[in-house]
């Protein structure tokens, strides 16, 4: 009941909230607002229309590198100044590259949100690009990779696992690149990213926070309404290639335990044919993967002690068709086969199974009161705006998330996992220890 209690209370504050306004000025620079009175802050971003999903072999990392080289400062704002300045009003900044998208941001005081628009407009056409600063930023870069992907068994797998999945580009490669690129990249490489894709008609301006719409969308017109405009960027949407068979891979590293992951290719809500299935698939995560009541935990963890860990991963709001992956580590005395057929019986157990109707209730309010409370947060809401406008489907899609929720069926359930769980097109990636021999110590 207190649960129940503290939704309903939070759908109230929500729902009493401004509605998100938009504006677009003559440069095609995208503005969205929301105000949220609750507290003198604001979070600002800038959301640019590329990330790595853009980018062509042999410069595999270049959006990300970008990303880092946009703090090393332009001519009326050295190196330094911009971090400096932002935490000269009391505020943070930072910034993050994913496959389809790459955004800055302040969290501000209200009050100061014209030094963050200042700051963001003049990095947008006037970065410095500085060879020096870039040899330097890059080594850090890999330096990233090596500390996070090379030296990570379980993010080497992934990254194995989604080569191996996506035979198309997109994301195919990782977002902080192969290292043979960032290997032979030049500042030449981020130059022509930036002219390409740094301008106002290929960004979207978010503002949530304690502002007034019309009074966010002057100030965005004196900071941002002189940049120019460059050609549109015009996206060529790709298609995975119809799986032809089961593929699999193994990966030998130092890693402690064993671990399995497998999937299959999906739609997101931005690719599915029917717009329901990607909300069905979205159900069928917590179904398997929602806390202690979750299946998987249930069953697989607690019940029969096969798995120490069994995890689901779906992203919902890409811009391409993605992956519907199962992942976990076995138990002690148990093998990476056995917990896989586990595994699969509960897929089984979905495809032939309808769920009852407790069940699904319990799910559908957990999924709605997750994304409800991600809502209390003006950098959430920010998220969720500047991520939904980029990606194409538009910010309104925020508000239909319940109700597309709500209306998924058993049927439906029992109907995308039929589907799209085929074995046939099933890809796979085993983890298995090696013991490191004392040349490699």
């Amino acid at each position: 009941m207190r649960a129940a209690l503290m939704i309903v209370f939070s759908l109230l504050s929500w729902q009493a909230l401004g509605e998100v306004q938009k504006f677009t000025l003559d440069n095609g620079l995208k503005i969205l607002v929301k105000e949220d009175h609750r507290a003198p802050v604001a979070v600002s971003m800038v959301w640019y229309n590329v990330g790595s999903a853009d980018e062509p072999g042999g410069i595999t990392g270049v959006s990300h590198a970008l990303e880092h080289i946009m703090f090393k400062g332009t001519s009326k704002y050295p190196l330094g100044v911009f971090s400096k300045t932002i935490a000269g009003v009391g505020g943070q900044e930072n910034a993050f590259t994913n496959y389809d998208y790459t955004a800055y941001f302040e969290k501000i005081a209200a009050s100061q949100l014209p030094v963050s628009f200042e700051l963001e407009a003049d990095r947008m056409q006037n970065l410095l690009l500085d060879e020096e600063e870039f040899a330097k930023e890059i080594k850090v870069i890999q330096e990233e990779r090596r500390l996070r992907t090379d030296d990570s068994p379980q993010a080497i797998t992934f990254e194995r696992y989604m080569a191996t999945a996506h035979l198309a580009d997109p994301y195919h490669h990782p977002i902080i690149g192969w290292m043979g690129d960032l290997e032979q990249m030049k500042i030449a490489d981020l130059r022509a990213w930036y002219q390409s894709f740094y301008a106002p008609n290929n960004a979207t301006l978010v503002v949530v926070g304690d502002v007034n719409a019309n009074k966010v969308r002057d100030l965005a017109q004196v900071y941002f309404g002189q940049l120019k405009k460059r050609p549109s960027f015009v996206r060529k949407m790709q298609t995975e290639p119809p799986a032809m068979g089961a593929k699999s891979i193994e990966i030998h590293a130092a890693a402690q335990l064993p671990m399995l992951m497998f999937g299959y290719t999906v739609p997101s809500a931005k690719t599915a044919a029917k717009d329901w299935e990607p909300y069905a698939l979205e159900v069928i995560t917590g179904i398997l993967d929602a806390g202690n009541s979750s299946r998987f935990a249930k069953t697989l963890v607690r019940g029969n002690h096969i798995a120490s860990s069994a995890d689901v991963y779906y992203d919902l709001y890409a811009r391409y068709q993605t992956q519907f992956v199962f992942f976990g580590t076995p138990s002690q005395n148990h093998t990476l086969d056995e917990l896989k057929a586990a595994m699969v019986k509960e897929i089984k157990r979905l495809q032939n199974e309808p769920i009852n109707d407790v069940e699904l209730n319990r799910i559908k309010t957990q999924l709605i009161a997750q994304k409800t409370f991600e809502k209390d947060s003006i950098f959430g809401q920010a998220m969720e705006l500047g991520l939904l406008e980029t990606i194409g489907l538009g910010w309104q899609s925020a508000d239909r998330y319940a109700d597309r929720i709500k209306a998924i069926t058993p049927q439906q359930l029992q109907t995308v996992a039929r589907q799209y769980f085929n074995e046939q097109a099933m890809t796979e990636a085993k983890l298995f220890p090696k013991i490191a021999t004392k040349e490699h110590q």
